[in-house]
């Protein structure tokens, strides 16, 4: 199986969310996961490519060109400080059958609010590979509690994300 990892944003020209009173940056949590995420997907035995890029269309033609079976679109969710939780965002049948392992599989393994597995048909790289695809929204980064899972808890979660794609795979 191969395994197309897309961390969000780019530590160039749109850093994505950021904690108003750290300054802790979307792209520099997502870039440690999908590092992680690949070690241990690769150690699973699965091929895996990842790319942190703003150019979505550029991230989505490698995916599709190198022919990956899924696509895993990391992020940190920010909304209004307050708002806290993980949720995994699909757009296809098989994509919410993946969205629903990978989301499982976090709030079993760490204390986050299950925000469940939601359908979007308006994001970027949901629409434009042509593999089975989800967004994971880890959770709130601008939420002091949130922000702590994220640096303390964050192996918890990426493990648990590799669960998810491997039950998917297996299932």
């Amino acid at each position: 199986m191969k395994v197309f990892i897309n961390p969000g944003h780019d530590r160039v020209y749109d850093s994505g969310a950021i904690n108003p009173v750290t300054g802790a940056r979307e792209c520099d949590i997502v870039a440690k996961a999908g590092k992680l995420l690949a070690g241990y997907l690769q150690t699973a035995g699965l091929k895996v490519r990842t790319l942190q890029d703003d150019s979505l269309a550029l991230v989505c033609a490698e995916s599709n060109e190198w022919g990956a079976d899924l696509f895993i679109s990391l992020h940190c969710n920010a909304f209004n400080t307050q708002a806290r939780g993980t949720e995994t965002l699909y757009k296809s049948f098989n994509g919410q059958r993946l969205a629903g392992f990978i989301q499982s599989q976090i709030v079993r393994s760490v204390n986050t609010v299950d925000r469940g597995s939601k359908f979007r048909d308006d994001l970027w790289v949901l629409n434009g590979t042509n593999a089975v695809a989800v967004l994971v929204e880890m959770a709130f980064i601008d939420n002091m509690d949130d922000l702590s899972l994220l640096e303390q808890e964050l192996d918890k979660i990426v493990r648990a994300i590799a669960r998810g794609i491997t039950d998917y795979w297996s299932a």
